[in-house]
């Protein structure tokens, strides 16, 4: 129920931004002279796209907070807490980043994830399954990881992705919507609004797309992932992450982050085909590393 609650919420706030921005542009009308602006309906398209990315970018640690049940740490209760603090605030300052924030939820699930709109206001949260079923040394190189991915500003940068990709999808599933609509209503140019026709065809397009366009996502998710777990091999060893990926191999009951953290997590769970997978395997994170130089 709470997630179901913060995703109307959310929405409903990126309606709200996203017919203010409209109303100042002026470019909410994308019909004219009986067919289709292709100028306006760009713009119009990449409003929608970006403003709703954005929005969620800047609630995302909002979000995770409330949607996870994550507990931030003011003041350090015990020794582990403090060294969860410590140890990030290290890796912080080495990666040349701002302290982020240090949560825990409690999961029996070995997982954790950042977040945050940009480097110097991030999130970093760890399970309570994951602080006690790995050593430290394998919990530091995924802290380690997660730090990489808010140094690399991997956040900001699947937005951007998200965005030209949402774009696409709005502007491509309209013209999908108005040649459906222009086929049926024929040489009746009476009420010239969109038909019921059109609008079926519209958003069985936006879901047809909108799958296309998760696969590029996932592509580039995949690739952050190499990324962070280099940046992790370089503040900590290299030894050091690979065995904290094996340990996660080991975890045969290794549950999933909600569709909507999975990205960010040290492990994105399964999809149902491959390439709607956020995270490599992790095989192949492993080899890598195993490659490099770190």
């Amino acid at each position: 129920m709470k997630r179901i609650f913060l995703f109307i919420l959310t929405n409903i706030a990126v309606m709200l931004v996203i017919s203010i921005v409209l109303s100042v542009l002026g470019v909410g009308n994308y019909r004219s002279g009986g067919g289709l602006n292709l100028g306006a309906l760009l713009v119009f398209s990449a409003v929608i796209g970006f403003v709703g990315s954005f929005v969620s970018l800047f609630m995302s640690k909002w979000m995770a907070k409330q949607s996870m049940g994550v507990q931030l740490i003011e003041n350090p209760a015990d020794p582990t807490e403090r060294w969860l603090v410590n140890t990030i605030q290290a890796q912080a300052s080495a990666a040349g980043i701002g302290m982020p924030e240090v949560g825990i939820y409690d999961s029996p699930e070995v997982n954790a994830f950042a977040t945050g709109w940009n480097r110097n206001d991030a999130l970093v949260a760890v399970s309570t399954g994951l602080l006690y079923n790995m050593q430290r040394d394998e919990v530091e190189a995924v802290l380690a990881h997660e730090v990489s991915h808010i140094a690399n500003g991997d956040m900001v940068t699947l937005t951007l992705i998200q965005g030209v990709v949402n774009t696409f999808v709005v502007f491509f599933s309209k013209i999908v919507g108005y040649f459906v609509d222009s086929l049926l209503r024929g040489d009746n140019e009476e009420n010239r609004g969109p038909g019921i026709g059109g609008i079926i065809a519209e958003i069985l397009a936006q879901i047809v797309f909108g799958v296309l366009a998760s696969a590029i996502v996932s592509w580039f998710s995949r690739q952050r992932e190499f990324r962070a777990d280099a940046g992790s091999a370089r503040l900590v060893g290299r030894q050091k992450m690979i065995a904290a990926l094996e340990r996660l191999q080991m975890n045969h009951e290794q549950s999933a982050l909600p569709a909507e953290m999975a990205a960010s997590g040290i492990s994105g769970g399964k999809a149902i085909l491959d390439i709607f997978m956020t995270h490599p395997p992790l095989e192949e994170r492993i080899a890598a590393l195993r490659e490099s130089r770190y």
